[in-house]
């Protein structure tokens, strides 16, 4: 490996499965010290496993996104450990499904409190610190879904494109200080929150048609472009929506076979 990120400080959260585990073991490889945040210590124990085996820096830390107080602690206990922080990539993610008119209020915004209020309190905090340490690299995970509309996912499809949006008006207010915010827009990805459908082999078949490159995503397709943004090597990159998703948002008519 070339050591893109030796010896910076990464937090990425929703650490112990899919992208933010692939995400992890990337950073790790690249030479980054990688605090690994989520709800649950097991999967997050497991990756720091497979980290350290591998001869890479890991930590993790324990924190549910959409509680305010534990996420942005997280954060400033890693930043007051190491000195800094240099990389945050908000990729926890939740929703619901149902039909706009059967969704409930609570259901609505079961969508926000992850997707859009976690990664605001994630970002405000790493902003702070990072105006202190001399700038650093913000990447959010967004989705197709924020840029389709995706029918029973209204919730989840209007959080995303909060993302979206969001993260443009950081990068303009960080680019001053050195700060970058990017995101990253997945399609379909073989993680464990799309194995439900996946495992089905007609869906996964009826899926994989729509998608110009005929397959779904691999997790560690998703790290390479949240690598690259992350890394001094997108030093002029900010403000950006970066698409890995096999060509499905940039065709209209797919042709089925």
């Amino acid at each position: 490996m070339t050591q893109r990120l030796q010896g910076k400080i990464a937090v990425v959260t929703g650490a112990g499965s899919g992208i933010g585990e692939a995400t992890a073991m990337r950073f790790a490889e690249e030479g980054a010290v990688v605090v690994l945040c989520g709800r649950n210590a097991e999967p997050l124990e497991v990756v720091r496993e497979k980290i350290q085996s591998a001869g890479g820096k890991a930590e993790v830390a324990v924190a549910d996104v959409s509680d305010e107080a534990a996420y942005v602690g997280a954060i400033e206990a890693a930043a007051k450990r190491h000195g800094r922080l240099d990389i945050l990539v908000n990729n926890a993610m939740a929703f619901t499904w149902g039909s706009v008119d059967s969704m409930s209020t609570e259901d609505w915004r079961a969508n926000f409190n992850t997707t859009v209020d976690g990664t605001f309190w994630g970002t405000r905090t790493a902003v702070r610190l990072m105006k202190d340490s001399g700038g650093g690299s913000i990447v959010n995970i967004s989705s197709i879904c924020g840029q389709f509309g995706t029918a029973w996912m209204s919730g989840y499809s209007a959080a995303k494109a909060a993302v979206n949006n969001f993260s443009r008006a950081v990068a303009s207010e960080g680019a001053p200080y050195g700060i970058r915010c990017n995101v990253v827009i997945p399609g379909v990805v073989d993680t464990p929150a799309m194995a439900g459908m996946l495992s089905d082999p007609k869906a996964r078949a009826n899926t994989e048609k729509l998608i110009p490159m005929k397959r779904v995503g691999k997790p560690v397709e998703l790290a390479n472009a949240i690598l690259f943004l992350a890394s001094d090597e997108a030093s002029y990159v900010t403000g950006a929506c970066l698409n890995v998703d096999g060509g499905r948002s940039s065709d209209l008519y797919t042709v089925v076979e």
